[in-house]
């Protein structure tokens, strides 16, 4: 199915044209004049079926990994040609590093992979594509997935990779030192009920210096200073953080919207009586903070549930990123893919349809880490799990429709680092030169972005 036509599929052999074929391969039998005869029945053997072996890699915490192996064991028992053996990373950066090393024997038959992993795929021609595969095992995703999901693991009007986590950057927030309730007491500005669905910048600036209670040695929020940490901001604000969406050169900061939605955020994130100073930053990273019960607000993904949970007295929430203009975060996303090279593709999509099938889906989901992209599963109990910190998981959900897909790039990490210093000054600086901060940021993305232009022109402090 081609991406964007929805219900429109491959043409198929129909039943008459079968018959046809088959017609005409019986006249064909008999066209010498003699009768078609049939071959003698093979006999039966009784050796059992040939096994097929193939792998299935997958990283993360030891609770979701066994997650992952009980659908392995599963698969094997009800399998009577298949058996599947997990292999696991301890992070995706473990398993990106085995990627880029172009090794085809690391590479699992079927596999877990980030979006930002994408690029590298089709550039070593490390996946197959889905889409036939897919409809050949009648899989309907059109219903169960969101179309951005779809398209975020696409390219050449192919399914690249299956969507398999969508997790939404949200505002997890301590609910001992923000209460909503208390604050409309007080007449200050907060979300007008409990329904969680969002908040403006100007409720979430109340939120933060209501946490802030010296004496109590609590801050109110801390934002990381990353492209990834500001993106939401910036998008919500009507900036962009690349100069194009298909194939970006420069990043976008310097852009007047850009401009105008840091110099919004940057008021607050700047604020050294409300965030983290660079004293507290030395003794205990933010989340270490959060955990402590010092910190208001953090920024963060799903898969920070469980790790939160596990802190005795921490009482915490979530709440969507807030709005400048717009309703906008970003995202992590994974897919499941299929090897080139598998050692049996159509045993190999087998597995991976029953991996991203709901009941599996669901298994792993219920370890609390991954943000499903089934949306049948991502509004279940098994997802949401209610009675269980945070109360409002469903904010997750709701979140990934605001989700901004950033372009494909070959190395997110490398682009981080090549702004990153630039980047801490903007936050950091007491009184910074917005436009001049912006420009040089833009500047340097283009070493990574675009560096046969970067070489040739000029450096700000050259000019």
């Amino acid at each position: 199915m081609r991406l964007g036509q929805r219900g429109v599929r491959r043409p198929r052999l129909g039943a008459g044209m079968l018959a046809i074929l088959l017609a005409l391969g019986v006249a064909a039998a008999g066209c010498d004049g003699s009768e078609p005869r049939s071959d003698p029945k093979p006999p039966v053997s009784s050796k059992p079926p040939k096994v097929t072996k193939l792998t299935f890699g997958v990283w993360g915490p030891q609770e979701e990994v066994a997650a992952y192996q009980d659908l392995v064991e599963t698969y094997n028992a009800d399998s009577d040609g298949t058996d599947i053996e997990l292999l696991t990373w301890p992070s995706h950066e473990a398993f990106n590093r085995d990627l880029r090393s172009e090794d085809p024997e690391k590479v699992p038959d079927v596999y877990l992979a980030s979006r930002g992993d994408l690029a590298l795929l089709r550039a070593g021609g490390l996946n197959q594509p889905l889409l036939e595969l897919l409809d050949e095992r009648g899989v309907d995703y059109s219903d169960d997935y969101a179309r951005d999901a779809l398209l975020a693991f696409s390219a050449d009007n192919e399914l690249q990779c299956m969507p398999y986590g969508a997790s939404p950057m949200v505002m997890y927030y301590n609910t001992d030192l923000i209460d909503f309730e208390r604050m409309r007491q007080q007449e200050l500005p907060a979300p007008a009920d409990d329904s969680h669905e969002g908040w403006t910048f100007e409720e979430f600036t109340a939120a933060a210096n209501f946490a802030t209670r010296p004496r109590r040695g609590s801050r109110g929020v801390y934002v990381d200073p990353t492209l990834r940490g500001l993106a939401p901001f910036i998008y919500s604000g009507g900036g962009k953080l690349f100069d194009d969406d298909d194939d970006p050169t420069s990043l976008a900061l310097a852009d007047d919207d850009s401009r105008e939605a840091l110099s919004i955020t940057l008021e607050l994130l700047r604020d050294a009586s409300v965030t983290l100073t660079d004293e507290q930053l030395a003794r205990a990273t933010p989340l270490e903070w959060f955990k402590r019960g010092k910190l208001g607000m953090i920024p963060g993904f799903r898969a920070l549930t469980p790790e939160l949970r596990r802190v005795s007295g921490l009482s915490f929430d979530v709440m969507p990123m807030p709005r400048i203009d717009d309703e906008a975060t970003v995202g992590e996303l994974t897919g499941l893919c299929l090897s080139s090279d598998a050692a049996n593709t159509a045993k190999a999509a087998d597995f991976l349809v029953y991996v991203v099938s709901r009941d599996a889906t669901a298994r792993v989901a219920a370890e609390g880490y991954l943000a499903p992209a089934n949306l049948p599963v991502a509004v279940s109990d098994d997802f949401l799990q209610p009675g269980r910190m945070p109360e409002h998981a469903a904010v997750f959900t709701e979140s990934v429709d605001r989700m901004v897909v950033p372009p494909l790039l070959d190395d997110w990490p490398q682009l981080e680092r090549a702004v990153s210093s630039t980047l801490r000054l903007l936050l950091t600086t007491t009184l910074p030169d917005l436009d001049a901060l912006t420009t040089q940021i833009d500047e340097e993305s283009r070493a990574v972005l675009d560096p046969e232009q970067a070489s040739e022109s000029p450096s700000p402090t050259d000019e």
